[in-house]
């Protein structure tokens, strides 16, 4: 029986609900709160509620945004005609800090997986095919991860693509990302590389 009050308690669990927070790790961070001033403890509350009612998904992009359109979609100097399909928000910000690439994004939210039950019309595919209908985009470029599920996402793109819109070039990011790997943890040389070095599907 735990000899903690209800409200440690209930905190505890809650923060080991957190991925890479295990039981122990909840403890520690709970009693280090209960250390704090509440000025500095509220700090922490006000972070998590702005985040939960302040971000939401850019209407074009789907990226995580304050803005709508993000940052991204609405800056005159981006190329808009060429975009970059990734599926999460997190392989958005890992090529943006290359620094080398100009033009927008589609974020996906996700990869077809039919094992863990995720299928095309899970994911913001036919928003993608919306933006593509418009005429203005030229090239797409298949940023999904070098996985089964990722290259096997970006194909049934390039066939809705080919089947659609023939007129624009589909290239994927070179293989310069190891198979299997995820493009939020390759570093900023090899994802660098791999944006210079794409190639036509």
């Amino acid at each position: 029986m735990s000899s903690y009050t209800q409200s440690i308690q209930a905190l505890m669990n809650e923060l080991a609900r957190l991925p890479g927070i295990g039981n122990r790790s909840a403890e520690r961070i709970a009693f280090h709160l209960l250390k704090q001033s509440p000025e500095e403890a509220m700090k922490l509350a006000d972070a998590i509620r702005d985040v939960k009612t302040r971000i939401r998904h850019c209407s074009n992009c789907f990226n995580l945004t304050e803005q709508d359109p993000c940052s991204i979609c609405a800056s005159p100097t981006r190329d808009q005609s060429v975009v970059c399909v990734v599926e999460q928000p997190k392989d958005l910000l890992a090529l943006e800090s290359t620094g080398l690439y100009n033009g927008v994004y589609h974020v996906l939210l996700g990869r077809i997986a039919p094992l863990e039950e995720s299928h095309p019309q899970d994911l913001t595919i036919d928003a993608l095919a919306k933006r593509l209908e418009a005429g203005t985009i030229r090239e797409v470029i298949m940023g999904t991860n070098p996985t089964v599920d990722g290259d096997g996402t970006a194909l049934y793109i390039q066939n809705l693509i080919a089947s659609r819109f023939g007129q624009i070039q589909v290239t994927r990011l070179a293989r310069g990302l190891p198979a299997g790997s995820n493009i939020e943890y390759a570093n900023k040389s090899i994802l660098a590389d791999a944006i210079a070095g794409r190639q036509k599907m």
